[in-house]
């Protein structure tokens, strides 16, 4: 067997020619031949031959030498049927068309002159084998005529007929052939279209650019043409303050661009929630996007969240004025525009906040430098040029007044150890060595301990041991300078008698841990104090934020001029705490 593209429409000529011949032969033995059942039966079994040529036409299948094979059978149904009736005396002297009109249909002229000939031949054997009483020259001219007559009729016939069919097929063939090198450079370009967008997102961190590259790809993607392209909307929103703004695309209006979409309702929240792409067909209506004035001559409407776990970007949007712009092989193009998307859009999000963390850690040793000197200023640095002018006084004594000298050696003595505490604290603070060797609670007590001897502050502690055993090293030591950051905080700024260090579990809670930093001091208006750190320059509560931030933790702070402050951090201990301690949901 063997199978074809297109129709073989030379076999189906064949067998319209054999039913009709068929059809005929039926009806003349059963009008003129007493019903005689041996030809009727072997007539049956051409008709048998004839389905069996239509099934495999209806498939497009071939036997092997299928022309040949159906020329023979025909000639040698037609042949017996002949020797069967005596066709030489009967109205079915013309039986010899059942193999010469399909054989026209497989040969032309010169296959349908030949099966004639051989009929003929054929024909004068039987008679002269089987009927001699029916034998002369002049009934096998009459049957040799008869036969070349058909032949030439079908023959003639053929000519035009299977030059027009070479043609179709040939037609056929081309428009497949076209087609198909339609379908592959349609691919290409769609292919390169891709490596194109994905090699623009590999090379660059510059967001809007990756997304302008992403827009032009879902076109390409989609096999528009030109006039087609320019028809089509499409845009980039993404979130920036909790509502959905205009970043990159073709085809928006500036009053489209600056307008804000709050994607709480319509087709853009039922997109974000879902996280499946939506169409929406006919004007739109959406309560949201209907804001839009370009859409509003769109009938086809294309959403396309861009989600990445849960975090929420935005959409990409896809809108054009016909209904039926979107079927399913186009959205999934767009779809694979709208994943690479999301991915360089988090790739060139996770580039600024490295910057931005690579300029707040300069930030932070700047700072700590600052910090340093101010300390060293503030602390060491006055109390030794204290100690130097108090030596000069007291060698000016020691002739003058020796009591007098030796109470000031005794003055100058105390301040240089307060000098060495003051410094053994700095190089405590820099680098708690208790608290790499023994852990976080003996460093806390260390801490309060040189509070309290060098400042003479107050600082109590309440720390549960099993809540800072449950504290990686990691933790522990952001812990303690979150401590450290605070207390020191409350010791120059709040005038506390009393600071109050605690260190807990939550309540009810076994995988979030609670630090908490209160004081009885003066206290202070946060929304004040935080909203003019730019200008003042300090960055110790920005410090605590960050130093929370490390640990994933929650910081709350909570003062009022007159009531104290009290700062506390919420340590999450699993990635559920983390979700549920912050709140994060899909919008």
């Amino acid at each position: 067997m063997k199978r074809a593209d297109f129709p073989y429409l030379a076999d189906w000529f064949a067998i319209t020619f054999r039913w009709m011949a068929i059809v005929a032969l039926a009806f003349s033995l059963i009008l003129y031949m007493d019903g005689q059942w041996l030809p009727l039966a072997l007539l049956a079994g051409s008709l048998v031959w004839n389905l069996t040529m239509t099934v495999l036409a209806v498939f497009n299948q071939r036997l092997p030498a299928h022309r040949t094979l159906n020329t023979l059978v025909d000639l040698a149904i037609s042949m017996t049927l002949f020797g069967l009736t005596g066709s030489a005396t009967t109205p079915i002297q013309w039986v010899g068309v059942l193999a010469i009109a399909p054989s026209a249909m497989y040969f032309e002229l010169r296959g349908a002159l030949l099966i004639a000939v051989m009929a003929t031949a054929l024909e004068t054997g039987i008679l002269y084998f089987l009927f001699p009483a029916q034998f002369n020259l002049l009934v096998v001219e009459y049957l040799g005529g008869l036969n070349l007559a058909i032949g030439l009729v079908f023959g003639g016939l053929s000519l035009p007929l299977m030059k027009r069919v070479r043609t179709t097929y040939h037609e056929l063939v081309r428009k497949q052939h076209e087609s198909e090198t339609a379908i592959q450079r349609r691919e290409r370009e769609r292919l390169q279209a891709f490596f194109d967008m994905i090699e623009t997102f590999s090379s660059t961190f510059n967001y809007k650019r990756v997304l302008e590259v992403g827009i032009q790809a879902g076109i390409k993607a989609m096999g528009l043409s030109e006039a087609e392209g320019a028809r089509l909307l499409a845009a980039f929103f993404l979130f920036e303050d909790h509502t959905l703004r205009y970043v990159v695309g073709q085809g928006f209006p500036q009053r489209d661009q600056n307008l804000p979409l709050a994607a709480q309702e319509g087709i853009l929240r039922k997109a974000l929630q879902s996280g499946e792409p939506q169409i929406h067909h006919g004007a739109c209506d959406d309560p949201e996007l209907s804001e839009l004035v370009a859409l509003h001559t769109c009938q086809s409407l294309l959403i396309i969240p861009l989600l990445r776990g849960m975090n929420v970007y935005g959409i990409l949007l896809f809108a054009h004025p016909d209904q039926n712009f979107f079927p399913p092989e186009r959205v999934e193009y767009l779809m694979i525009v709208g994943h690479q998307a999301v991915i360089a859009i988090q790739n060139a999000r996770l580039f600024a906040d490295l910057q931005e963390e690579k300029e707040r850690i300069v930030q932070t040793q700047e700072e700590a430098q600052r910090k340093l000197a101010r300390d060293l200023h503030d602390g060491p640095t006055q109390s030794v040029s204290s100690i130097a002018m108090r030596l000069n006084i007291a060698r000016r004594l020691l002739h003058q007044n020796p009591t007098a000298a030796e109470e000031e050696l005794a003055k100058i003595e105390e301040l240089a150890r307060r000098t060495t505490q003051e410094i053994r604290h700095m190089l405590f603070t820099l680098r708690p060595l208790v608290l790499e060797s023994e852990g976080l609670e003996a460093a806390l007590k260390a801490m309060a301990e040189k509070m309290r001897d060098l400042y003479q502050q107050n600082v109590v502690l309440d720390v549960d041991p099993t809540a800072v055993s449950a504290l990686d090293s990691t933790q522990q030591t952001v812990v303690f300078y979150l401590c450290e950051e605070a207390v020191n905080n409350a010791r120059k700024h709040a005038e506390a008698s009393q600071i109050t260090v605690r260190l807990k579990y939550v309540t009810n809670y076994t995988d979030i841990i609670g630090l908490e930093i209160s004081d009885n001091g003066k206290g202070f208006n946060v929304n004040e104090v935080m909203g003019s750190y730019e200008r003042r320059g300090s960055l110790g509560m920005i410090n605590l934020r960050e130093r929370a931030d490390l640990v994933n933790g929650l910081l709350r702070v909570d003062s009022a001029p007159g009531k104290g402050t009290r700062i506390r951090v919420f340590i999450p201990l699993t990635e559920e705490a983390m979700d549920r301690l912050h709140g994060r949901v899909r919008a």
